[in-house]
């Protein structure tokens, strides 16, 4: 019954993001959305570079629009091409996670792509004694395909990891096969066994042993959040690893003008602004993937479907990956 209730709801999630991929990449509507972030972006620009003027003469009132247009910029550059979106969104459709959990994951990748730009602006400027275009020259040409090797990486393991799902469910049908199809013919009678004591099983999930007290090995719930942490780990370093040109601008102008830490916060602000969008695609992608599950019957046909969402999100991040690899070389 409540799959009969979810399924209207599932179909309507599915068929606004059909309209919506149907308008971005047939209808021409991805290049009108370029040039809206752009623009948006540009203007943002002009307005911050007013108000650091403003700033920088003693105008404190300032700070507080400058602030908004930081955020404004994040938002724009977040909605234009971008690596940060495909990533979390790819992720969020292989594999199945919280939506908190992803859109955490979306605002920490976020912040943390700002942490990169400031700490590459002061360490160019204090300790490497790099010029802006230095500065520049290393995001684009070398942090920038890193990161999209990362991302590639990622989208090779959940394909991998889907192509592995679906060979072995497979397998486990193959074997079951010839199980299901044979009759024996005859009838086996019940064969009771008395130990003359109780089996008494207590299962330590926290892996301690109950002879000694200590701790031999992990427990299962320790191993799952190690993976958690490395999985958001990485995702974090793949998005991080290339800050965003506009705020190594920001940071760059704000220290010549001597409102460092005008600049530092302003930086943050924009990672808000991107994670603004990104959060959106998280939300989006879980939506999608539930949306998706809730029309297969389940059973195997529902771990079918997951390997095959799966691998469609790896190979999609592979390919979008490459793309932004092949540009930035």
């Amino acid at each position: 019954m409540q799959r009969l209730m979810r399924a209207p709801v599932a179909l309507l999630v599915l068929g606004v993001l059909a309209a919506v991929a149907v308008w971005l990449w047939g209808m021409g509507g991805i290049t009108l959305l370029e040039r809206w972030a752009a623009d948006g972006q540009r203007d943002a620009q002009n307005a911050m570079a007013g108000l650091l003027r403003r700033l920088k003469a003693g105008d404190t009132a300032a700070l507080a629009g400058l602030m908004g247009f930081c955020f404004a910029y994040g938002f724009f550059h977040a909605a234009g091409p971008g690596h940060g979106k495909v990533l979390i969104g790819g992720y969020g459709l292989g594999r199945r996670v919280p939506v908190g959990r992803l859109a955490g994951l979306a605002v920490a990748s976020s912040l943390a792509q700002a942490a990169t730009a400031v700490a590459l602006v002061y360490a160019g400027v204090f300790v490497l004694d790099w010029s802006r275009e230095r500065m520049v020259d290393t995001a684009e040409m070398w942090l920038a395909p890193l990161s999209y090797v990362l991302i590639g990486l990622v989208g090779l393991w959940l394909l991998l990891r889907g192509v592995r799902k679906l060979w072995s469910q497979r397998g486990r049908v193959q074997a079951q096969a010839p199980h299901a199809a044979h009759d024996h013919g005859h009838d086996h009678p019940d064969h009771h066994h008395d130990h003359g004591h109780d089996h008494v099983h207590d299962h330590a999930h926290d892996a301690t042993c109950a002879s000694c007290g200590h701790k031999h090995g992990p427990s299962i719930d320790e191993v799952a959040a190690v993976r958690s942490l490395r999985d958001a780990l990485f995702l974090i370093g793949a998005v991080a690893v290339r800050p965003c040109t506009g705020a190594l601008f920001l940071l760059i102008l704000t220290w010549r003008m001597g409102i460092d830490l005008a600049g530092i916060a302003g930086a943050f602000v924009m990672g808000l602004g991107t994670a603004s969008v990104t959060v959106l695609v998280a939300v989006l992608s879980v939506a999608a993937r539930e949306s998706t599950l809730a029309q297969v019957a389940g059973g195997p046909a529902t771990v079918r479907a997951l390997s095959l969402i799966e691998i469609a999100a790896g190979a999609l991040v592979v390919l979008v990956a490459a793309q932004l690899f092949a540009a930035a070389i």
